[in-house]
């Protein structure tokens, strides 16, 4: 049976806010705050049947001159999440935010995990932003950092899983974020870097599309990486832990990408001192062995 009617955003925050037992002067100035969200900001529930056209952060690209002009809009390559494939779905969820399907937006479990990993680091080095709050990041907010954006966040995470049902939120997701310079959305990005549509990607395709959403203007899924091979296996121990991918399709997939992406194997020794020839050009390198 569904559960009871959820009660409407800015009063289950400003439940919360009481519940708090935060000084008198502090509680005004949350609820003010709160009020000015509940009137300022944009309205999540049109995205129930609209494909946003830009973000945010796209838009901030476009103002730092890394986007060409006449950067088209994501409409025109957007991709439903029936034609997206099952399997690039869970590896996306289980590489960005495991418990996606269960959570309402915060995963406050992952936030208590982190927040112990990084007190005990003396560093950030542990996120815990689920996939909605990346999509609100994407959609709305601007890179700065500060308590009245995390409030921003947080209100715009609870009215999109209020508004819209998980399925449409990992499909903006999915569509919505960057991938590459100049790369945003699934579509894109499997024919920026593979040259097919994302239906025909193969396992190893698309762990290393999972793997780069982290840092996707450090890492790049065709080129070689310690750190994208280590990211892509985390992904593919997951899928098959998670009964997605068999032990030999995880390790296929994984010698794939140790072939294309792993870092070059050191010559022998005996090859690497051998000079030159006294004249004419040096040898040709013969072609990598066929798969």
């Amino acid at each position: 049976m569904p559960g009871p009617p959820r009660r409407p955003a800015l009063q289950r925050l400003w439940r919360g806010v009481r519940r708090a037992r935060l000084p008198l002067g502090l509680v005004l100035l949350l609820g003010a705050l709160l009020a000015w969200c509940g009137l300022s900001q944009p309205d999540v529930g049109r995205l129930r049947d609209h494909n946003p056209e830009t973000t945010a952060l796209i838009e901030l690209r476009r103002e730092q001159g890394k986007l060409p002009k006449g950067f088209p809009p994501l409409t025109r390559a957007w991709v439903p999440l029936g034609r997206i494939p099952r399997l690039l779905q869970r590896a996306v969820v289980l590489a960005e935010d495991a418990a996606f399907w269960q959570h309402d937006g915060v995963d406050w479990h992952e936030v208590e995990a982190a927040a112990r990993t990084n007190l005990r680091e003396g560093r950030v080095v542990r996120g815990a932003s689920t996939i909605s709050q990346q999509l609100v990041k994407n959609l709305y907010l601007s890179p700065r950092r500060s308590y009245l954006r995390k409030l921003e966040e947080w209100y715009l995470v609870d009215r999109l899983e209020e508004e819209l049902p998980k399925a449409r939120i990992l499909e903006l997701y999915l569509n919505c974020i960057e991938w590459g310079p100049g790369i945003y959305g699934v579509g894109p990005a499997s024919r920026a870097y593979f040259g097919k549509a994302p239906a025909a990607l193969g396992l190893d395709e698309m762990a290393r599309l999972a793997a780069v959403i982290p840092r996707p203007l450090r890492l790049s899924p065709v080129r070689r990486s310690a750190e994208l091979v280590r990211r892509s296996e985390v992904v593919l121990a997951r899928l098959e832990a998670a009964g997605f991918a068999s032990a030999e399709e995880h390790q296929a997939a994984l010698a794939a990408i140790q072939a294309c992406c792993g870092p070059p194997s050191a010559p022998p020794p005996e090859q690497a001192e051998r000079p030159l020839p006294d004249s004419g050009p040096p040898p040709t390198p013969e072609p990598a062995a066929p798969d």
